[in-house]
């Protein structure tokens, strides 16, 4: 079977997905509908914004969905007359079982680690804040839970010391294109074997990044609370509560390196020769950039231009 005739609906939201499926119909794929998040307010003036998916969708006069409830008899009798052959699902919300068992060869997600490992909604940041030294894409049929099913391809990427979350983000979306096209044809051809999880090992997870677990944690080394930093940086950005005296306010910390700078007490922030050491439970680190409230993200160097930190200041 023609892999390029099959009959493909694309679902998903970000910028993530939308390179995806830019990439399928400039290969002259036919995705005879795309499903995406419905409009929603964003930004300062909350001014309601359109999926980064169905910004593409649109340029290219694409049959565009954006159901609230994906359970809905209206919606699902509407994708059922789509006569969808393959279905693919790249950063969009759970699917039900009614949608996607409603193709002829299967419904598949490309998610961004190597499974069974860091299954859940934030796979590019736990694999850097655990200081992987590899991840990647997997594709698998979807199941009745979250990122179990049997997988069909994968491929690696390694992670340098360097990466933040924004350059592991762009060098795994243009890796996306070539597996999910494979991962069809596979599947046109019938070539592709579905391999069942192997979960005989304990997991690493990727649960949904919060308040609570991007908060900074001095109790890691040096190499972990980098890794941490680097792991939510450009976004949410690492947080912690400064407090300079009876004043408190809470930072972010977007980039920090290791230090040889010995004998700061845990918590204590420190500024010499234009720089901000931070010491930890075991050594410390030198604040690169950071960011106060109601301002934006400076580097630590330029701040200082114009700033100084008081003695006994401290972060927790």
């Amino acid at each position: 079977m023609n892999s390029k005739a099959l009959k493909i609906a694309f679902f998903g939201t970000p910028e993530f997905a939308a390179h995806q499926l830019n990439f399928l119909i400039t290969e002259g794929y036919t995705i005879s509908v795309v499903i995406t998040a419905p409009d929603r307010p964003a930004g300062r003036g909350k001014k309601v914004q359109s999926s980064a998916v169905k910004q593409i969708a649109l340029e290219h006069k694409l049959t565009v969905e954006q159901p609230e409830n994906l359970k809905a008899e209206a919606f699902v009798k509407r994708y059922r007359e789509f006569e969808i052959d393959c279905a693919v699902v790249v950063a969009f919300r759970m699917l039900p079982k009614i949608i996607w068992e409603a193709t002829s060869l299967g419904t598949f997600n490309l998610h961004a680690s190597l499974l069974p490992n860091y299954r859940g909604a934030a796979p590019i940041q736990w694999a850097l804040r655990n200081q992987e030294s590899e991840t990647g894409l997997s594709t698998f049929l979807i199941d009745e839970h979250i990122d179990t099913g049997a997988i069909l391809l994968q491929t690696k990427c390694m992670i340098t010391p360097i990466d933040n979350a924004e350059a592991l983000h762009d060098r795994l979306m243009e890796l996306g294109p070539k597996l999910i096209t494979k991962t069809i044809e596979g599947l046109a051809q019938s070539k592709l074997t579905p391999l069942i999880q192997d979960t005989s090992k304990p997991l690493k997870e990727a649960p949904k990044l919060t308040k609570e677990n991007t908060r900074i944690d001095l109790n890691l080394s040096p190499s972990g609370f980098c890794a941490l930093i680097r792991s939510l940086d450009p976004y949410p950005g690492a947080h912690a509560l400064l407090k300079d005296g009876e004043t408190e306010v809470s930072i972010k910390i977007y980039k920090a390196q290791e230090s040889s700078k010995q004998n700061i007490k845990k918590h204590a922030l420190i500024e010499e020769d234009g720089k901000v050491f931070l010491g930890l439970n075991q050594g410390s680190i030198e604040i690169l950039k950071w960011q106060f409230p109601a301002k934006k993200a400076v580097f630590v160097k330029d701040f200082l231009n114009g700033h100084h930190l008081n003695q006994g200041i401290k972060l927790f």
